[in-house]
């Protein structure tokens, strides 16, 4: 309630008028955000159209020889366009999370499969640290999977030779008698740079140089479908940790 004197007018950060004006611009914020969704759902969708044919000339180029060097090139160009286009179809048009029993230590090693020749070729050494039991979650194991292997990348890619990669799981309790299952990735890289650090998961926000911007925002929307978050500690210098948080089901 107010303080101020009968007749002064309320100025005060809560007064019904503020609330009212801010709750509009929200809104309205979030109408623009939903329009731009769209929008770039339909670009994407006419670039990954139109790139069809050149990507067929493209190949019938390399094939044939003709200037072999330069068709290289702008195919390696084109399956970049083509990433980040799909990177903005999955962002602007999330697929439905399908829920089945996750192993998460299964994606994990399955991940870190996967990104063995990068892992030998930097000579990083790695660090499994799994603690977590049962390491059981419900949620879309692709999608997961998704995200494992962007934060895995992102911290081989932080990292020069002869870094170090911990990856390790654990149970921790929340509000309301909920438990979480802990992912911590944590590199030796160059780090993030404070102002920085607030903003990595916003769209199209990147600090590389071919980066889209999309690959943290996705995550991060994939965490939240399932009801858990992402969040990012870091050090300049000294490296990062990113720590997904993900929601066990209540023993019944």
């Amino acid at each position: 309630m107010s303080s101020g004197k009968p007749g002064e007018k309320d100025t005060s950060p809560n007064a019904p008028g503020k609330c009212s004006a801010i709750l509009d611009e929200n809104l309205q914020r979030l109408d623009r955000l939903a329009n731009l969704g769209t929008l770039s759902a339909g670009i994407a969708h006419e670039i990954k159209n139109a790139l069809v044919p050149v990507k067929t000339f493209v190949q019938l180029s390399i094939e044939k020889s003709e200037d072999r060097e330069l068709a290289i090139a702008v195919d390696r160009e084109l399956k970049r366009i083509d990433s980040m286009v799909s990177q903005m179809l999955r962002f602007a048009a999330p697929k439905p999370v399908t829920f089945t029993a996750v192993k998460v230590h299964d994606i994990l090693e399955g991940s870190l499969r996967l990104l063995q020749h990068q892992i030998i070729g930097k000579t990083i050494s790695v660090t499994r640290d799994f603690r977590a039991a049962p390491g059981v979650i419900r949620g879309d194991e692709a999608q997961l999977q998704q995200v494992v292997m962007n934060l895995l990348l992102n911290a081989l890619e932080a990292m020069g030779a002869h870094g170090a990669l911990t990856i390790s799981t654990d149970i921790t309790q929340g509000e309301l008698d909920t438990r979480f299952l802990k992912i911590n990735i944590h590199d030796t890289g160059i780090g993030i740079a404070k102002k920085d650090l607030d903003r990595v998961f916003e769209p199209f926000f990147t600090t590389k140089e071919n980066g889209t911007g999309l690959g943290l925002a996705i995550s991060q929307r994939v965490a939240h479908e399932h009801q858990g978050k992402i969040v990012a500690q870091s050090e300049p210098g000294k490296g990062s940790t990113f720590t997904i948080s993900l929601p066990l089901e209540k023993a019944h």
